[in-house]
């Protein structure tokens, strides 16, 4: 990730991050809604290694750790709970900036397995951002308890990511979480997340816009999620993703692309 930029909100973070005692080989970032168990999966994979902080310029608590898997050594960031990255909040801001911009290697979303349905908003925008996704399926013995059954299976398959059912507060499935992190950072093991489809004029600028935003930058981030947020003419989160896109130039867009209207 380049820091060459000046260090302020994300990248003042990134930029503590890069510089701290611990050396890590990735970053991982956990999300989800309040109340799914994510502190738990935080602090399960963590342990005490970890500090909290405010995110730079905000009231934002911020969680960071670190642990070891199959010798390599990861960096996670526990965001804060959001229902959405719609940024109605500074903690979705802050969220959806970190997944955005601050580029993860991955991106754990931990659910509810007693109300997956709920959680699924969330899953599915950060899909649309990235598909370096991995769904940690949390609270399954509650659900046992509410004899709430899902086919992990189905669900994977439906959604296009990993899927890993965890009960957190006993450690169950953490491993495999870790595995499942492991095998897409650094195994080259690719997620294929389910695309949403929206109506035939919508789809058609997409379309255009999405080739102009291919031919003209180098992005880790889903073209179609900066086309779409380009579209919304969201104009604070439009001029974020244009100084974005210009440090990942292959030339500067100096303005909004053509029918983009801010």
């Amino acid at each position: 990730m380049g820091m060459t930029r000046k260090a302020s909100g994300i990248y003042a973070f990134l930029e503590e991050l890069r510089t701290s005692s611990q050396d890590y080989q990735a970053i991982v970032a956990l999300a989800g809604n309040p109340n799914t168990g994510k502190s738990t999966v935080f602090n399960g994979l963590t342990g005490l290694n970890q500090h909290t902080g405010n995110w730079p310029g905000k009231t934002v608590v911020l969680a960071k750790g670190f642990y070891r898997h199959q010798g390599k050594q990861l960096a996670l960031v526990d965001l804060p709970g959001t229902y959405s990255l719609l940024a109605q909040s500074v903690e979705e801001q802050v969220a959806r900036d970190f997944i955005c911009f601050g580029e993860p290697d991955a991106v754990v979303v931990v659910t509810d397995a007693t109300c997956l349905e709920r959680n699924l908003n969330l899953a599915l925008q950060i899909m649309e951002i990235t598909s370096q996704v991995i769904m940690c399926l949390n609270l399954l013995d509650e659900a046992k308890r509410k004899q709430i059954q899902i086919d992990r299976e189905k669900l994977q398959t439906l959604l296009g990511i990993p899927v890993i059912p965890t009960i957190a507060r006993n450690q169950d499935g953490l491993d495999d979480l870790k595995t499942a992190i492991n095998r897409m950072v650094f195994g080259g093991e690719s997620a294929h997340p389910r695309t949403v489809r929206y109506d035939h004029d919508l789809e058609a600028a997409l379309t255009e816009l999405v080739a102009e935003l291919e031919a003209s930058f180098q992005t880790r981030v889903n073209p179609r999620w900066l086309a779409l947020r380009l579209l919304d003419s969201d104009y604070p989160l439009v001029k974020k993703i244009i100084s974005y896109l210009n440090h990942n130039r292959r030339h500067t867009l100096k303005s909004t692309p053509q029918g983009v209207k801010l």
